[in-house]
């Protein structure tokens, strides 16, 4: 390459400042005359023309903010004339560069400096690197104008082979800037400069199709938008066309989710987040799936009555009057709803509705067996309270989400039965009733009983949230009345949170108040018939809840009634029989059949279960009730059978277990009470229950497993009027068990006369109604010894002695009633 110092001959030439412009050698550029500098400069070359062979020559320096550059090009000025807008111009052509040195005089006014020439001179042949950077150059520039279709132009640099020539070309590309321009200018060496321009045009390449690439797709967002926007207003179009021609009003499908949100009234919360989603739902098109799931939600919300809500009636002694209309007897119930509404009368009248977010609402659980009343008591509470009432049946539902609900993701997602329940009511405070919540299951799909755990807790249920619906529900207003035949099915966690109120059943008068007042008027309005046509005495009523019928509730009982007044309308119909007519008690029997539980009392002595020794009666509590349960023991031939205890009946753990305590206290003291325990040891004893298919369990019939041993081994019958029920320890003593209720309900029923309970259990009697105590004749007892006594009948003649009373341990009272009955 040539060397920048060169020997050139010095020159002296007028200076042509160009303002932010710069002139490269080879460039061909006209200058506008009315310029005073550039008329000035211009004019000093022509000038000194005159004396020197040549076109006159002028400096092109390029000027920046006043400053004039270190280098400029020597330029001749090839044409004067007039420019295209015919102002004087001149037309100047770049030959070279030149280095400033200092400033001469000259003629005109024009400012006069000397300078040198530059070689720019590249030695031949050009280095292999130097070529492949021509190319490359070459290749850049033909890739640029043919964007812009300067096709002749692409020509034209094709032909250029000198390295300083094609540099100094880059001088016309119109994105380089003054500062560009003057370091292309400023750098000497070619191949250096050739390196420069080839780098800013790669550059300027790569920002072009950056930004030819972000505008492509703003274009094409921009046509989607307005592909979009013009597809929308087709569409409204045409729905608006439909709405005339079906002659449907402008809004009556009104899509303004936005104004009906901001319309209703919902919490601050709520509103929030229903206006997010009315966002989301703008955003989204008509074709995402996203859409319908916030449409779904936006109705689901907006359809909540969220302001709305029922006022109480505080009317206490109105609403006692409306429990005891429609329901007779479950004065539990009916006391807890009067107190409920007290205390709320008298907090809405302080000030205190609303304590820490929470309101006063309730939560009580309804035990006790079918046919009581449980479900139908819900809507008489809603009644007295005048509130709305919903129910919500949750027997045999093992699925979580349908009690919280399922995520909106889901295809076909709801929101659990609790909202749905809150919405079909319509108000925030309605009675809700969970009916058998101890039928609830569970399985994979979660456990239900655990969801509820929040619903039935009132320290929580005021921020109750559902999966579907995600913002609070307020719950705390809400009663909520659960059903269940057995306690022993609610998970403890879940019993914790609720009230427990027990409805054991009902008595033999109560029945028949029921059967009279509510069951009788109902099936004589299915069966067609009036009251003046048919009545039924009370006799026959009583018939009906103590011989065809026995259950703890009256759902067996009304569907005696139903089969009585059919065949007397059936009879009518065919001429068998006159209307009006009077059932009475001797009817009965001809109209639908034979009793089917005749107490044991009424049998002939013969032919009862207690008429041998080893047979006695226990009462227990089942699912449907308390009933009563008979035992029979046996010995088996010693000759033939093993040793050892035999049980059957389909009996639990702990029943076997209480037949094992039975057989080893009788064994342990067999000789003190003067009984033959020998054969225990020798043959084999057998216990059964009868209704082998039905499950038993517990340890209440510790007593009556001992008492039927007892009567084995004695000889001596089981009194038929007496029933107990006790658990019993290795020592005899007779501890306290439940359903003490149930089970004095289930022997009146049952016509025995006597009961034998433990002493512990004796304030267990207050709730059992007085007209059932009147009766039976209760014994409170804490030892076995007593049992024997009063259960066992005295001993006839040939029997095995009757134990010593002494021996027993009992009072001398009952003492004393034994040798007498003995003798």
């Amino acid at each position: 390459m040539a060397a920048e110092s060169a020997a050139f001959t010095p020159l002296t030439l007028p200076v042509l400042p160009l303002d932010d412009e710069v002139v490269l050698p080879g460039m061909v550029v006209p200058l506008d005359l009315s310029d005073a500098e550039v008329r000035a400069a211009v004019e000093a070359a022509q000038a000194a023309a005159r004396s020197e062979p040549g076109k006159p020559r002028v400096l092109l320096v390029p000027r920046i903010d006043g400053t004039h550059a270190a280098t400029g090009v020597l330029g001749t000025v090839e044409q004067v004339g007039r420019l295209a807008d015919g102002d004087p111009g001149a037309l100047i052509r770049g030959r070279g560069r030149v280095r400033i040195g200092a400033g001469t005089t000259g003629p005109g006014a024009a400012l006069w400096v000397e300078g040198t020439r530059v070689d720019e001179t590249v030695p031949e042949p050009l280095p292999g690197q130097v070529t492949e950077l021509v190319k490359e150059y070459k290749a850049l520039a033909t890739a640029w104008l043919r964007k812009r279709g300067a096709w002749q132009v692409v020509d034209r640099v094709q032909a250029i082979d000198d390295v300083s020539a094609l540099a100094d070309n880059s001088g016309y590309s119109p994105f380089l800037t003054t500062e560009q321009k003057v370091e292309l200018l400023e750098t000497t060496d070619p191949v250096a400069r050739l390196k420069l321009a080839t780098q800013q045009l790669r550059d300027h390449l790569a920002e072009q199709d950056v930004a030819e690439t972000i505008a492509k797709d703003v274009q094409e967002g921009v046509d989607k938008q307005q592909r979009e926007f013009l597809l929308r207003r087709q569409l409204e179009a045409v729905r608006k066309e439909l709405r005339e021609i079906n002659g449907e009003q402008e809004g009556e499908e009104s899509d303004d989710y936005r104004a009906r949100v901001e319309a209703a009234d919902l919490p601050e919360k709520v509103r929030e987040a229903a206006l997010k989603e009315v966002d989301k739902l703008e955003r989204s098109s008509d074709q995402s799936p996203e859409g319908s799931w916030i449409r779904t939600w936006l109705d689901t919300v907006l359809e909540m009555p969220w302001s709305e809500r029922t006022e109480d009636a505080y009317d206490i002694q109105g609403a006692q009057a409306v429990l005891d209309a429609e329901h007779a007897g479950l004065e539990d119930v009916k006391e807890r709803i009067t107190e409920y509404l007290a205390v709320r009368k008298r907090r809405g009248d302080r000030g205190l509705g609303v304590v820490g977010g929470r309101r006063g609402g309730a939560v009580l659980a309804l035990v006790g067996p079918p046919g009581v009343g449980k479900t139908s008591l819900g809507e008489s509470v809603a009644h007295a309270m005048g509130r709305k009432f919903v129910r919500v049946a949750l027997g045999g539902v093992r699925d979580e989400a349908e009690i919280r609900g399922h995520r909106r993701t889901y295809v076909g997602a709801l929101p659990g039965r609790i909202v749905r329940a809150i919405k079909e009511a319509g108000s925030m405070n309605p009675v809700v009733l969970l009916d058998e919540i101890d039928k609830v299951g569970s399985d994979f799909r979660g456990d239900p009983a655990a969801a509820l755990l929040e619903v039935l807790d009132p320290a929580q249920n005021h921020t109750f949230r559902d999966h579907y619906l995600e913002v609070e529900l307020d719950l705390s207003d809400v009663v909520f009345l659960a059903t269940a035949n057995v306690l022993e099915a609610i998970p403890e966690a879940l019993l914790d949170r609720m009230e427990l109120v027990r409805l054991d059943g009902y008595t033999e008068d109560e029945k028949v108040v029921i059967a009279r007042d509510h069951l009788l008027p109902r099936q004589l309005e299915r069966a067609g018939l009036d009251a003046d046509e048919v009545t039924v005495d009370e006799g026959a009523l009583r018939k009906l809840a103590g011989e065809y019928t026995r259950e703890a509730g009256v759902r067996t009982l009304e569907r005696s009634i139903a089969r009585l007044l059919r065949k007397v309308a059936a009879q009518h119909e065919l001429g068998e029989r006159e209307l009006p007519f009077t059932v009475t008690e001797a009817d009965l029997r001809g109209l639908i059949g034979r009793p089917h539980h005749v107490p044991e009392s009424a049998q002939d002595p013969a032919e009862r279960r207690t008429a041998v020794p080893g047979v006695a009666t226990g009462l227990a509590v089942t699912g449907a009730g308390g009933d009563v349960l008979y035992v029979e023991a046996s010995l088996a031939d010693p000759e033939t059978g093993a040793a050892g205890l035999t049980l059957t009946g389909q009996l639990g753990d702990v029943m076997k277990e209480s037949a094992q305590i039975a057989l080893s206290f009788l064994r342990s003291h067999g000789a003190e009470l003067e009984l033959p325990v020998g054969d225990l040891k020798d043959r084999g004893a057998h216990i059964h229950f009868p209704a082998g298919a039905v499950p038993k369990d517990g340890p209440s019939a510790g007593v009556t497993m001992t008492t039927a041993l007892a009567s084995l081994l004695s000889g001596r019958l089981v009194r038929t009027d007496v029933a107990m029920t006790g658990e019993v320890s290795l020592t005899g003593r007779v501890l306290p068990i439940g359903g003490v209720k149930q089970k004095l309900l289930a022997a009146h029923r049952a016509g025995v006369t006597t009961v034998i309970i433990p002493k512990r259990n004796e304030p267990d009697l207050d709730d059992v109604p007085a007209e059932v105590l009147d009766k039976l004749d209760v014994h409170a007892v804490t030892d076995v010894r007593q049992v024997l006594e009063l259960a066992l009948a005295p001993a006839t003649h040939g029997a095995q002695p009757e134990v010593p009373v002494a021996a027993m341990g009992v009072p001398p009272r009952l003492s004393a009633l034994g040798e007498d009955a003995a003798g």
